[in-house]
């Protein structure tokens, strides 16, 4: 089993994340492109690594977890980056969303230069990422993923096993596909229901007592009721991997209607400048531009 586990990528799903491993007792050491986020870890006690390339040659498995696929593909590749570090005994597990031909030739890259590699992005938000229970989507050889399940577990649960390396992502983006086309309906019945003269409250109320009622609605609903935007998951993330789906569906030739007007409700929240805002703000455009307000006049939690 992996005694020694390295952390690329600080950022609000990453930090919580390498906490978890190093609470979970692995000699943990961490690396950000960004140092400030590596203070908190320093201060505690865990190891900081000048580069990628340093970081990959104290452990046994690496987890990455950055923007997209061009952050991968830097991170990798570049001067004192993970592959300049890798040796027959490292694995690499890529956790980021990114598209799937980004991630079978992440695969390729760290193979050729000697390491293991296991695609095993993740799903849920900051919360669960704290909590420990966000869902590991892994793909990969079985025994790549039983030596590494310790590590993962410390993350993630349950750890899913989806198929061969690239069907982590594709699962990761079929995931995110309903969940922006839900969030895409809901903002719309919201918007409709607020200009048919109904409250909010008595909305959420509707949906959390019926047969769609579901931890999305209820916690993004509240968050709609309260005016609270604070990112989560924000508007500009959602875009993208509804974007990557999309891609992902041209190349397959299938067709995504849906998922495509949904991608769209995004693009406007972004242009409305609320990218970095939670992906429950993709109603506000929507509330602005029929002239209601979502927010109840009660703005104080349940």
């Amino acid at each position: 089993m992996a005694r020694s586990v390295g952390f690329v990528g600080l950022g609000a799903m990453g930090a919580p994340m390498a906490w978890n491993l190093d609470d979970a007792g692995f000699d943990l050491t961490v690396y950000n492109r960004t140092t400030e986020r590596e203070r908190p870890f320093a201060e505690a006690g865990v190891s900081v690594a000048d580069s990628p390339k340093h970081l990959t040659e104290r452990v046994d498995v690496v987890c990455l977890i950055v923007t997209d696929g061009t952050a991968v593909g830097e991170v990798l590749e570049r001067e004192f980056g993970i592959l300049a570090g890798l040796d027959e005994t490292t694995t690499v597990v890529q956790m980021s969303t990114i598209g799937r031909d980004e991630t079978l030739a992440a695969a390729e890259a760290v193979r050729e230069h000697g390491g293991r590699f296991l695609d095993c992005p993740v799903s849920g938000t900051v919360g669960p990422a704290r909590e420990g229970t966000l869902v590991g989507l892994a793909g990969g050889d079985d025994d790549v993923i039983d030596d590494v399940e310790p590590v993962l577990s410390a993350m993630c649960d349950p750890v899913v096993r989806c198929g061969g390396v690239g069907q982590g992502t594709s699962m990761k983006l079929f995931v995110n596909l309903l969940l922006g086309s839900a969030m895409g309906a809901f903002a719309e019945a919201l918007t409709f229901g607020a200009n048919q003269e109904l409250e909010i409250e008595d909305m959420l109320e509707v949906v959390e007592n019926g047969a769609l009622d579901s931890p999305l609605f209820s916690a993004k609903g509240q968050q709609i009721r309260t005016d609270d935007y604070d990112s989560r998951f924000p508007v500009d993330y959602q875009f993208k991997d509804l974007d990557l789906a999309l891609d992902a569906a041209g190349d397959a030739r299938v067709p995504m209607q849906l998922t495509a007007a949904a991608r769209e409700l995004f693009s406007g929240a972004r242009a409305a400048g609320l990218g970095e805002r939670d992906m429950a703000a993709v109603v506000e455009p929507l509330a602005e531009q029929t002239g209601v307000s979502l927010a109840s006049d009660d703005r104080s939690d349940d």
